[in-house]
């Protein structure tokens, strides 16, 4: 139904008529003799946009919340001041959630804290005695790792392309990391080696898969086994491109090497047909099947998979490397059995790692698994050194001896008892459990109380900047404000950092998402909040 106001209505004519009339009254007027009144023109400052409080805030955070693909899933949410601790939104902060990689936040925080940011990883090269004077080792070296993860292209990485300077052809890349050790070699005078490579990945103690981690993760390199002598992640280039129609596909692995095995059985059919591609890793072997079929033309298949036993590679690709250095080597390749004892008691080498805290940033930017399992297993290691167990009594893995750290840690800065259970170090377990109140917490101590709170910050990814943010809030406040630990796992993702609200409060944040199938929808609501605290212009505390 519509409703009419009854206003007073005046015709065109008769509101023209009525304007003639004054016009002529006031050009009539005389013109005064005086020196005309000089005009003030008032400018206007524009009027600031009104402050919001902080329950609008909260009712728009609600609000939020109330969308129908929502519905079935839980939402934990809890956001505080960083100067007081004063609560600004919280649901379901006391509840577990699997945190997918905010698992990280507690591991690698721990390593800091434990570590310290100093801290380096050594890898020896041993012998049964110095080179002579030729030069020449009589007998095996023996290269005895401690976990040490940036042997890697991740950071030996130079800017531009690859020439003869930055590695002479593209496989040379892959050697960066290992020719700092192969340069260590030859820095001690080794010039002949009488005898083989041998690895020693025997530091750490478990199984180098972590616990509870599924079988279809353990071929990608984010499922990564642990290795005290890992290499280039412990991952190879993989890399499929259909050839002639009727042909084989085009396969090939980066680094070359003799570990890795390839069936390959994929065919090029013609452009526009069906694409069957599938790549299957052996479990525990460094075989790869490939099968199906490429139509003509079809991008095809590049990205990383894991390798299992990864010293084995690390002794055939320095023992390549050494020869081409000229460097002879008369004997093999190995692995050594954890079981021998070793024989060879003189350093001749020894290779450090860049420190922790670039370590660190490293693994939380790009939310990196085998490096936070390395760091948790590092912990377990040192720990051990102030062990004393009883004659008889069983050796713990590293990883346990690991969380048995991170939980000391966390029960020293005030998180719950209960407020973590911990499987793995990285998050990739399913079984993995957190509240936000627990992140929360880590990150207010991290940043207030922590001896390290700077290198913790420098680890953090940053909006719209770098490591799994990269891509996310750029263009907006949040880019360049918000910096923290994302997580993402098959119907969980997960943010906790800290932020700047338009109203120049600190906040610390923590959200995660469980059973929200659509990976969109649930960092679309985490994404919307974040943008709500970084326009929020009202105060809070």
């Amino acid at each position: 139904m519509s409703i009419s106001l009854n206003k007073p209505r005046y015709s065109a004519a008769l509101l023209f008529v009525f304007s003639a009339l004054i016009a002529g009254a006031f050009a009539q007027t005389p013109t005064p003799t005086s020196t005309p009144a000089k005009i003030v023109v008032v400018e206007k400052t524009p009027m600031p946009a009104s402050a919001r409080t902080l329950e609008s805030l909260q009712t728009e955070i609600r609000g939020r919340l109330f969308r129908p693909e929502l519905n079935r899933g839980q939402i934990g949410i809890k956001i505080v001041t960083l100067n007081s601790g004063k609560v600004v939104f919280e649901q379901n902060s006391e509840k577990y959630f699997m945190p997918a990689s905010n698992m990280k936040n507690f591991t690698v925080a721990a390593a800091l804290e434990k570590l310290t940011p100093d801290y380096r990883f050594v890898t020896s090269v041993y012998s049964a005695a110095m080179p002579d004077a030729a030069g020449t080792v009589k007998g095996d070296i023996r290269i005895y790792g401690r976990g040490d993860v940036s042997i890697s292209t991740a950071f030996n990485l130079v800017e531009g392309p690859v020439t003869p300077a930055t590695g002479g052809d593209s496989n040379g890349v892959y050697f960066r990391g290992l020719d700092r050790l192969v340069d260590k070699i030859a820095a001690a005078g080794v010039k002949r080696i009488e005898g083989s490579i041998v690895t020693d990945d025997s530091y750490f103690k478990g199984s180098p898969i972590p616990e509870s981690w599924e079988w279809d993760d353990l071929q990608w390199y984010y499922g990564a086994e642990v290795s005290a002598l890992s290499l280039n992640d412990n991952a190879v280039d993989l890399t499929i491109k259909p050839g002639p129609v009727g042909y084989g596909c085009s396969v090939n692995i980066a680094p070359f090497n003799a570990v890795y095995r390839i069936r390959n059985t994929c065919t090029t059919t013609a452009a526009g047909s069906v694409r069957t591609l599938k790549i299957e890793k052996l479990l525990g072997q460094n075989v790869l099947e490939i099968t199906g079929t490429l139509p003509s033309g079809n991008a095809g298949f590049s990205g990383p998979v894991a390798v299992s036993r990864p010293a084995e590679l690390f002794a055939a690709l320095l023992k390549q490397r050494l020869e081409q250095r000229g460097v002879v080597v008369t004997g093999q390749y190995r692995v050594k059995p954890a079981t021998t004892i070793s024989t060879d008691p003189v350093e001749i080498a020894k290779l450090e790692s860049p420190p922790l805290s670039l370590i660190a940033a490293k693994t939380m930017k790009p939310s990196q698994n085998m490096y936070t399992e390395t760091l948790l297993w590092t912990m377990g290691e040192e720990s051990r050194k102030l062990i004393l167990l009883a004659p008889g009594a069983a050796m713990p893995d590293s990883a346990s001896l690991g969380k048995t750290e991170v939980k000391n840690f966390l029960t020293r800065i005030g998180v719950a008892e209960d407020g973590v259970i911990q499987y793995d170090g990285s998050g990739l377990s399913r079984h993995n459990l957190i509240t936000p109140s627990a992140v929360v917490q880590l990150y207010v101590y991290m940043s207030k109380q922590s001896k390290f709170a700077q290198a913790w910050r420098d680890s953090l990814t940053i909006g719209g900047v770098d490591g799994t943010l990269a891509n996310r809030f750029r263009g907006t406040l949040a880019q360049g404000n918000i910096r923290g630990k994302t997580g993402t796992i098959d119907q969980v993702s997960a943010l906790s950092g800290y932020m700047t609200t338009a109203g120049g409060e600190q906040l610390v944040v923590s959200f995660v998402v469980n059973g929200v199938p659509v990976t969109r929808t649930r960092t679309g609501l985490i994404d919307d909040i974040v943008l709500m605290l970084a326009k929020f212009n009202g105060k809070i505390e």
